[in-house]
């Protein structure tokens, strides 16, 4: 039985804090979560950053070959044997020239990744910010590959190692041995290409602890569609096949999706959640910003900037535009 909880925004959602919505080429491939470091905080949380020493003899290691990592900090009381597993969201590199730049940030390199990050929101230890998790053991897995922890292959010529498949599992395996094993509940959460990663992954969790352990999944706006755009284009799917062919992904998408379709439309989660059986909550915008921006309306879709006013401000939009809109989220599962 699928457990789905979809939270739907109104049409003013048009913005993300701190992400330049102007922005075109490399946007679509960087779309991020934020991150903060304030060293000299003295209320929040901060939690330093864990190498995964053994990942580089399995081969797990980011896209310019360097070590995966997390930050972990444990529960407490009647949390010291629940576990909340956070994948971090960072976009997608589709070619060659992307990912050569993104090895050269902490989205692609744990050189350049904060070596301490502040614990907030569903990984605060503050019971009145985070009341359902704030004494469990919380862990923010750091992502460095570029495909939603799915890739598998490498790029010899640009050095380039798409590995998110087997960071994935030498995260968990880690995990497993300082204590996750023994949970008596766990939940696998994720935000925006975290979100997608987190039903990649889920019944791959869900298969990691006995059947006494209460499981469940959070994809946090992970619910990328594979919509057309306004001038009838379909930009994201363009972009995912890169993503998809290029890193490998393949081999490590859902053989209950592949078996009915091809790869690429089996990394839209639209066509993965009906086949998730382990329990799952989806939390996503009715008119996510970055999708309005990035897959609906890109700028080489409205090269007259017919939409650029709506897409900012939706008391500018006409009436078919509107509708275009209400279509779009129609869609959704």
């Amino acid at each position: 039985m699928i457990m789905k909880l979809v939270l739907l925004w109104v049409l003013g959602l048009w913005s993300v804090s701190g992400i330049d919505l102007s922005r075109s080429e490399s946007f679509l491939s960087y779309l991020d979560e934020e991150v903060t470091v304030s060293p000299g905080s003295t209320t929040t949380l901060i939690v330093p950053l864990t190498l995964i020493q053994g990942a580089a003899s399995k081969g797990a290691v980011c896209l310019d070959g360097t070590l995966p990592g997390y930050h972990l900090h444990r529960g407490f009381g009647s949390g010291a044997n629940s576990w909340v597993i956070h994948l971090e969201g960072g976009g997608w590199c589709n070619t060659i020239r992307s990912c050569v730049f993104r090895k050269t940030t902490r989205r692609g390199s744990s050189k350049f990744m904060e070596k301490s990050i502040n614990f907030t929101g569903i990984l605060s230890n503050k019971a009145e910010e985070n009341p359902d998790f704030y004494n469990w053991n919380r862990v923010r897995v750091r992502y460095c590959d570029g495909a939603s922890f799915a890739g598998e292959g490498q790029n010899e010529a640009n050095k380039l190692y798409f590995r998110g498949q087997r960071i994935w599992l030498a995260a968990m395996e880690e995990l497993m041995a300082k204590g996750m094993q023994n949970a008596n509940q766990a939940l696998l959460s994720g935000c925006s290409a975290g979100g997608l990663a987190s039903i990649l992954h889920c019944d791959e969790f869900k298969n990691l602890f006995l059947e006494t352990t209460k499981v469940k999944c959070l994809s946090d706006a992970g619910l990328f569609l594979d919509a057309t755009d306004v001038a009838g284009g379909h930009t994201l799917r363009d972009m995912y096949e890169g993503v998809v062919t290029l890193q490998g992904v393949q081999k490590n998408l859902p053989s209950t999706c592949t078996s009915q379709k091809d790869p690429t439309s089996c990394f839209f989660p639209q066509n993965l959640v009906s086949n998730v059986k382990t329990p799952m909550f989806l939390l996503n915008a009715a008119y996510d910003a970055w999708q309005v921006d990035q897959s609906l309306i890109p700028s080489l879709a409205d090269p007259h900037g017919l939409w650029r006013a709506c897409k900012t401000d939706r008391s500018h939009c006409n009436s078919s535009q509107i509708q275009f809109f209400q279509g779009t989220k129609c869609s959704m599962p």
